[in-house]
Formats: structure tokens, C-alpha cells, sequence
């Protein structure tokens, strides 16, 4: 036997010199697996870390105790909304009522007359000038607190409801009247066909029985709604007014235009009501909608 220069890397049949072709073919290959397994396990890493932080987004979206739901960017890259939006019920209001119409229509008109609501404040406020009230009254008779052929006048268009109000500053007083008739063609009409005569003069309260009793005084008549509205306004001491005289002629002006601020707040007072009621309605059947 003799012991030739062959080693371990002789295979059966070798002839005991190293194949060193196939030696360096096998190391590149094995050089190679080993890459794509540092390939493959950063790639694995970088899908699970990314599965973390997806994840964590998630869950923090969907947590309770005040977590707020996560946008989704939408097909065109803009943001969606989150679809749990707080809904409210749409409340459809009515168009408020038109305040003329509550002194026009009987129907609607259903506020107290008297002359604490047509007449309520202590001293009538007429731009700067004020005049203290001094007496008030209300008749159903409607001849009955007027002079001359006002009062046949009234009647004849069915006048319901007279109230009266007395006001009086520097020696001269005025007495406003205001007349219910049914509808506002009535009222037009009695002060379209009024010539003559007055409402009766209101005394008392400070006011003495001589105001516009057996003398000239002014007198003035309009209306507004379903009410027409008078004036007499003249001295207190019986004394007879002139075309030149100013102050009979300026508070019985002030008690005209106040009379016909009174009963358009009247309109105004219940309209607003009304339009309080109807919110409250639409609210209730909003609700019970919702």
C-alpha cells in the first residue's frame, strides 16, 4: 500500500487532487442563499412593523372612553368624513303671523278689551311730550258715551264695545275713544261718514265736569284694524278753542296717534304669541320625529 498525497476532499474513484472549479461554485451559491435569507427577513420585518403601526391606528380610532373615529382618504385622496355625525331634527317654522291680522279678524283677536290693556300706562308718552291718565271707562252701549249723531253712527254699524281714556296736562285735557266694531270695513266706514258730533267728554280724576261741555273743542276721528279711534280734546276751565290756539290742537293730536299706537301693539302683543306657540309645535313634532 503506499499513501499518496490525497485528503479528505477525495471522494470513492477520486484522483486525490481537489476539484477547486466545483469548490468556488458551491461557496457562490451558498453566498447567494445567504443574502436572500437577510433579504427575506428584513422584508418580514418591515411587513411586521408596519402591521404593528396599522394596528395601533386602528385600535386608537376604535377605543372608547372619548376616542374619535378615524377619517378614510377616499378614492380621490380627500378625506372622508367619519359617518357617526351628530343628526338634529330639522324643525320647519311657520312664517310669522302678521300682526294685523290679530286686530283685524275677530276670530284671532281674542285678547281682553279693556282699558287696561288699551289704555295700560300711567302717563301717555308721545314722542317728547307726556300727559298723565287721568280716568277711564268702558261701555257697551255705545250711544251711550258719545254726543250728537256719532252715536247713531256707531249703532248703525255695530259698534260692540266703547272704551274711553282721559288725559290732561296745563289746563287742557283729551279724551281718546276707542270703537270695536266686527270687521275693518265697519270701522272705515264710520269715520268715512262721521261729520259731526263727538264722544263724550271723560271728566274726573283731577279733570273738571266743565271740559268740552257746552263749548268748542277739537275733535279728531280715524281708524285702524277693526277699531276707530276719536278725540276731544279741549280747556279745562270751559274756555272755547280757536283755529289759532296750539295746545287743545296738540294733545288731542298726541291722543290720536297714541290710541293708534296702542292698538297696533295690541296686533303686534298677540302675534308674537302666536308665533311663540307655533315654534313650540314644530319643536314638539321634531322631536317626536327624530
Amino acid at each position: 500500500m503506499s499513501f499518496g498525497q490525497g485528503g479528505p476532499f477525495d471522494g470513492p474513484g477520486g484522483s486525490g487532487t481537489p476539484d477547486w472549479d466545483a469548490l468556488a461554485s458551491e461557496s457562490e451559491a451558498a453566498s447567494r442563499r445567504k443574502r436572500w435569507i437577510l433579504i427575506g427577513g428584513g422584508a418580514l420585518a418591515a411587513l411586521a412593523v408596519a402591521g404593528i403601526v396599522t394596528a395601533a391606528v386602528v385600535n386608537s380610532g376604535s377605543e372608547g372612553g372619548g376616542g374619535h373615529p378615524t377619517a378614510h382618504p377616499t378614492a380621490s385622496g380627500q378625506v372622508a368624513e367619519p359617518d357617526d355625525k351628530p343628526s338634529f331634527p330639522d324643525v320647519s317654522v311657520p312664517p310669522p303671523p302678521n300682526p294685523r291680522d290679530y286686530i283685524s279678524d275677530p276670530k284671532k283677536d281674542k285678547a281682553p278689551l279693556t282699558p287696561a290693556t288699551l289704555f295700560p300706562d300711567k302717563t301717555m308718552v308721545v314722542g317728547e311730550h307726556t300727559y298723565p291718565r287721568m280716568k277711564t271707562a268702558t261701555t257697551g252701549d255705545c250711544t251711550a258715551a258719545t254726543q250728537g249723531p256719532l252715536g247713531s253712527l256707531l249703532a248703525h254699524n255695530g259698534c260692540t264695545k266703547l272704551l274711553r281714556a282721559t288725559y290732561s296736562k296745563g289746563g287742557v285735557s283729551t279724551t281718546v275713544g276707542i270703537a270695536v266694531f266686527a270687521s275693518p270695513a265697519k270701522a272705515t266706514k264710520v269715520v268715512n261718514q262721521w261729520k259731526s258730533g263727538n264722544i263724550a267728554p271723560l271728566a274726573g280724576g283731577g279733570v273738571p265736569s266743565t271740559f268740552c261741555q257746552a263749548t268748542r273743542c277739537r275733535s279728531t276721528a280715524n281708524a285702524t284694524g277693526r277699531y276707530a279711534y276719536f278725540t276731544i280734546a279741549g280747556y279745562n276751565n270751559g274756555k272755547r278753542t280757536d283755529p289759532t290756539e296750539t295746545k287743545a290742537k296738540q294733545i288731542g293730536t298726541d291722543g290720536g296717534s297714541y290710541a293708534f299706537t296702542r292698538i297696533t301693539q295690541r296686533g303686534k302683543d298677540q302675534a308674537a304669541k302666536a308665533a311663540e306657540e307655533q315654534l313650540a309645535e314644530a319643536r314638539r313634532k321634531a322631536q317626536q320625529q327624530s
